[in-house]
């Protein structure tokens, strides 16, 4: 990668990191703080608030990518971050449930995501932006960890109000990074591996594995909201201060990445991934009855979420790389539109939801209703066809007309190892969904520059 490349990948994951910051760090706190609000005693309005954010964020997200392309990615990302700013400061502000559940939907509002991801495209060449894709999502990652260890501490000191007003700030901090930090791109256009084309909808839709996929993100967002409506209750009726609570999450968080990493080695180098995820999903399962059997005590609850969270990052860094691996090569921005987009709905579906059942039948409700999400989950999983080990490359064509365009695609598509091919004229690009162990890069370089 150029220095500019690397500055721009740095510059946008840390864009990620600090508005999901935002976003994460309120989970492991809030349902003990909304109690004591007015209104907050209906553990139905405290889900709707702790995952309101979800919903418009699930609406939105695909309109604002397409609004990037039409009036530019950094006035889109901009509006975006104020939207988010300002909602943090109504929910800091909010006097009861309902003002807080205003600033989680205007929260969700500012939903930036296919945005930053359309300008990591435009800032970086083909052959580099899996790198810079990569670096996001470890921001993601590493937010999440980051947030559940660090969210006990900031609300002993400051509160969850403090905590809100904390988020606003870093949100409007991160205009400057993108104002002074991200490199302007020479040129934007759209890029079929990173934003959703509005004719490839249905068909993405319709994918009977991408369906499975789709179903598993939100299933597995939705359990893990629910249990954010339970979880803090159950450790601090185990007789663990709330500001305590770090002492859990981090060794849980620590030791289910350790045990998550070898298992995800073993399913790509293996081509065995399928059995890998299908007992990740079974493994959820299991986390959830451990966590109805043993969460009246410390150490239930302890060994439960470190189930739990083992399962849970395995799937959360395989589903997107299944994703890119199943959809149609020149649907893989398309796919990933609806994934997310779909995964923010089951966090509000996950919250609301597990509010209301708490409120109804307590935490064994709950836990059941997880039960049953991950249960449906597994059967869709077992029954899953085994993804292919193929990895997508992306090539710079030299400007040609769409005839010569798909003549090349078809010449690209005979070549050892390349299972799918598509060169787009319009984008200058030519997508490759390629088998590495059979796949010689050389000739696909030689055959694009004409010299095949």
């Amino acid at each position: 990668m150029t220095r500019a490349e690397l500055r721009a990948s740095i510059g946008l994951a840390g864009i990620f990191g600090l508005r999901l910051l935002g976003l994460f760090i309120i989970l492991p706190v809030f349902a003990l703080y909304a109690e004591h609000l007015p209104g907050g005693d209906s553990h139905t309005l405290v889900g709707v608030a702790l995952g309101a954010y979800g919903l418009t964020q699930a609406i939105l997200q695909i309109p604002f990518g397409w609004l990037s392309d039409r009036h530019g990615r950094k006035p889109v990302i901009y509006w975006g971050l104020v939207l988010f700013a300002i909602g943090s400061f109504v929910a800091a502000t909010g006097h009861d449930i309902y003002m807080v559940i205003l600033g989680r939907v205007i929260q969700g509002a500012g939903a930036i995501s296919a945005a930053v991801m359309a300008l990591a495209a435009d800032l970086t060449r083909e052959e580099h932006r899996t790198k810079a894709m990569a670096m996001i999502g470890m921001t993601i990652g590493a937010t999440f960890f980051l947030s559940l260890v660090l969210a006990p501490l900031l609300n002993r000191v400051i509160g969850v109000p403090g905590i809100f007003v904390l988020t606003g700030l870093l949100a409007l901090a991160a205009i400057g990074i993108v104002r002074w930090f991200v490199p302007d791109a020479r040129e934007s256009h759209f890029h079929s591996d990173a934003e959703p084309k509005p004719g490839q909808f249905m068909d993405v839709l319709q994918d009977r594995e991408l369906i499975r996929l789709n179903y598993g993100v939100f299933a597995l967002h939705a359990v893990l909201m629910a249990l954010w409506m339970v979880v803090p209750f159950g450790l601090r009726k185990a007789g663990l201060a709330a500001d305590h609570h770090w002492q859990v999450y981090l060794p849980v968080m620590a030791v289910s990445v350790i045990l998550m990493v070898p298992a995800i080695v073993y399913g790509e180098k293996t081509g065995r991934m399928k059995p890998v995820f299908a007992g990740a999903v079974a493994v959820l399962v299991v986390s959830e009855l451990m966590l109805e059997a043993l969460g009246d005590s410390l150490t239930g609850l302890t060994a439960g979420l470190l189930v739990f969270f083992t399962a849970f990052n395995l799937l959360e860094a395989s589903l997107p790389s299944l994703i890119s691996k199943i959809a149609p090569v020149g649907a893989k921005g398309t796919a990933i539109g609806v994934y997310s987009s779909i995964q923010f709905l089951g966090t509000f579906v996950g919250a609301a939801v597990g509010g209301y059942l708490y409120g109804r039948g307590g935490a064994s409700a709950v836990f059941a209703f997880c039960a049953v999400l991950t249960f449906l989950w597994l059967v869709l999983a077992a029954t899953m066809k085994a993804p292919a080990a193929v990895r997508t490359r992306m090539y710079h064509i030299p400007e040609m007309d769409a005839d010569r365009a798909s003549g090349l695609s078809r010449e690209l598509a005979t070549l050892p190892g390349v299972r799918e091919a598509l060169v787009l004229a319009e984008e200058g690009v030519a997508y490759l969904k390629v088998d590495m162990r059979g796949f010689d890069e050389q000739h696909v370089i030689k055959l694009i520059g004409g010299e095949a």
